[in-house]
């Protein structure tokens, strides 16, 4: 697609999956920190399942799925600082939101072989919301992503709907908004999917016997404000593109004890 394409899509459907925005060699060291990262929990012994709970699924299937998910893996391992830059990342990001561009947060999920966890159909902006919800997810795929392993979907154009009445920790009725309702998003290993957070996703459990490794980074317009001081971390902000135009408000305002 050619830059006017990326930006009509997107503006339509609210997603937009980017190929080979990583080659092999990116990948492969962004799954080697991950594996560290990992062990690195495991002795710190902060390695707690982060599997979502609630009623969108039987609890004794729930109390079977596992999640690995950790915040800010920018601050653990810098081939995540080189990801959440990378030009093509920022090529893409320009598209899609403009010239001037913040990281917000980043995270990893880790959906183990066979009890992975399902992801219920959300939107992320009950989580962080902002004024001109420029907000988006940038969802890199260490692993190829099929329906079987529980590749993410998204629901087309749900983003013009604007914010939605969630329940339990942050999720849409299930009944109302089922897995199924979403269109799957199959990738490879290296490409990115972007998403609106006012774009519904989800996906199923990992019922695959291989792992699903994704890094995820939300990103903004660095004139898009957030509306509730909430999801405060020490690195939002950094400019990945551009510059911040606003001189006093350039990082959340932080009191040390």
């Amino acid at each position: 697609m050619s830059v006017n394409d990326n930006a009509q899509f997107y503006k339509e459907n609210g997603y937009l999956l980017a190929r080979g925005v990583f080659n092999e060699s990116e990948v492969q060291e962004m799954r080697a920190a991950v594996e560290q990262i990992v062990k690195r929990a495991a002795l710190a012994q902060a390695d707690d399942n982060h599997a979502w709970q609630g009623d969108f699924l039987p609890p004794e299937q729930l109390k079977k799925l596992v999640l690995k998910g950790f915040h800010d893996v920018h601050y653990h391992d810098a081939a995540f600082t080189r990801a959440a830059i990378h030009p093509r990342m920022v090529e893409v990001l320009n598209d899609l939101i403009g010239p001037n561009v913040q990281l917000h947060h980043s995270k990893m999920l880790v959906k183990p072989p066979a009890n992975g966890a399902a992801f219920p159909m959300h939107q992320d902006y009950p989580y962080f919301p902002h004024t001109n919800h420029s907000m988006l997810a940038a969802s890199v795929h260490l692993d190829d992503a099929d329906e079987e392993n529980g590749c993410l979907a998204v629901v087309p154009g749900s983003h013009l709907q604007g914010p939605l009445p969630h329940i339990g920790k942050y999720y849409l009725n299930h009944k109302e908004h089922p897995i199924s309702s979403g269109t799957l998003c199959p990738a490879k290993a290296g490409d990115v999917l972007f998403f609106n957070y006012l774009t519904i996703h989800g996906s199923d459990v990992n019922r695959s016997e291989r792992t699903r490794r994704n890094v995820l980074f939300q990103y903004r317009d660095a004139d898009d404000k957030p509306t509730e001081q909430v999801h405060i971390d020490w690195g939002m902000g950094l400019m990945v593109s551009g510059e911040n135009r606003d001189f006093l408000n350039v990082k959340p305002s932080f009191v040390l004890k």
